[in-house]
């Protein structure tokens, strides 16, 4: 049987290649939404194949489960506040995964382009905003924290990466709520919180 860490951190590498990429998109929001769609209808060229959709789901399957079954061995016997940093971030993207992968398949069931509207919607719908926010903000800087910790460097490569993430959310978040660039959501993604 392979061992958990060695699936976590082949899962990783894998997903590594892909979230950089994701955070690159929104990133280009910053120059405008249109740049943001730009960016992602290049990358669905590659992203949007279905052999490397069924790769990217299975990674994060292994992902969040392998990550999972050692935040519960290691309970016990997890020492210092690097490892529990490191604990805790890995949980919080384990968890935003699961309920951001199975929005996005969701949305695109119901005939959405899970484009940056998408993401934006409940940023400007109160008061999902109030879940938005900090759902966002914190997967984001969850995913940097996580990933300076994995890299075993010390507690001054976590705070830089942390640091960094902090900053990107901040970013990110911003840019969604159209605080950055204006921003005007369809109908068509607002009416998705509307009540019955």
């Amino acid at each position: 049987m392979i061992a958990p860490r060695r699936v976590h951190r082949t899962a990783g590498a894998v997903l590594a290649v892909f979230l950089a990429l994701h955070v690159a998109n929104h990133l280009a929001a910053l120059a405008g939404v249109d740049a943001h769609i730009r960016f992602m209808d290049a990358a669905r060229h590659v992203v949007r194949q279905p052999i490397m959709e069924a790769v990217l789901l299975l990674g994060v399957v292994l992902q969040a489960a392998s990550g999972l079954r050692m935040l519960w061995a290691g309970r016990q016997r997890r020492r210092g506040a690097l490892a529990w940093l490191q604990a805790g971030s890995g949980a919080y993207i384990a968890l935003f995964l699961a309920i951001h992968v199975v929005a996005v398949l969701a949305g695109r069931m119901s005939g959405l382009d899970t484009n940056f509207y998408f993401a934006a919607a409940g940023l400007h719908v109160w008061p999902f905003v109030l879940f938005f926010v900090p759902y966002y903000f914190l997967a984001v800087a969850a995913l940097f924290v996580h990933v300076g910790c994995a890299l075993r460097r010390g507690g001054a490569v976590v705070a830089a990466f942390s640091a960094v993430g902090i900053v990107v959310a901040g970013l990110i978040v911003a840019t969604l709520m159209g605080m950055v660039v204006p921003v005007e959501i369809p109908a068509r993604y607002l009416a998705t919180f509307a009540g019955p």
